[in-house]
């Protein structure tokens, strides 16, 4: 598998294109320390049409409205994003792709304090196929359900898109797969889906 960091391409950051292998931040970024950043999972897919993109304007929206409820506020508008997910599955020639935007909290200073923080924001998009793997449209998965129990919404605003979020959720594929499962299903605290 080739790793993340050695592609070709281009990556929109703070509004610039940067080249893929040159778009970096430092390892005292705050988001990386505290997870307080916000994103959303946006999908291309090759149609007869070209390339369109899936509820591009509802996963911005989304992606917005986490950012609010995390108190961060992107420094571009949502016109500006749209754009740029549109020109970054173009700019690397992609038919279908995955989108990653998101918004983070840079390496100005660290601590829980936030305020003082200047709000980074980077768009990338590679090609990714089927999220379990083309194998298993047609074969289907083995799902384990997890020991871990999905969070509830109040605990730390889990409706968030929020990226400190999805550490429950890797604890609980990563059980499954140890089993011999393909996927984790997690209930909620009253035992629901």
């Amino acid at each position: 598998m080739q790793a993340f960091d050695d592609r070709d391409g281009v990556i929109w950051l703070d509004g610039q294109w940067v080249a893929w292998r040159e778009a970096k931040i430092h390892v005292l970024t705050h988001t990386l320390h505290y997870g307080m950043g916000a994103f959303e999972g946006v999908r291309a897919y090759e149609t007869q049409l070209g390339t369109a993109i899936f509820k591009l304007e509802q996963h911005t929206n989304r992606w917005f409205d986490s950012a609010e409820i995390l108190g961060m506020k992107i420094p571009f508008t949502k016109d500006t994003l749209n754009q740029v997910q549109r020109q970054v599955v173009a700019k690397n020639n992609l038919q279908s792709a995955y989108i990653r935007p998101m918004c983070f909290y840079g390496s100005e200073g660290m601590g829980l304090r936030a305020d003082n923080l200047k709000v980074h924001v980077m768009v990338a998009a590679w090609e990714w196929g089927a999220y379990l793997g083309e194998d298993s449209m047609n074969k289907g998965i083995r799902i384990k359900t997890s020991s871990f129990i999905r969070q509830h919404a109040n605990i730390k605003m889990t409706k968030a898109k929020a990226n400190g979020n999805y550490i429950n959720s890797m604890m609980a594929l990563q059980e499954a797969l140890d089993g011999g499962y393909d996927e984790a299903l997690m209930l909620d605290a009253d035992g629901f889906v």
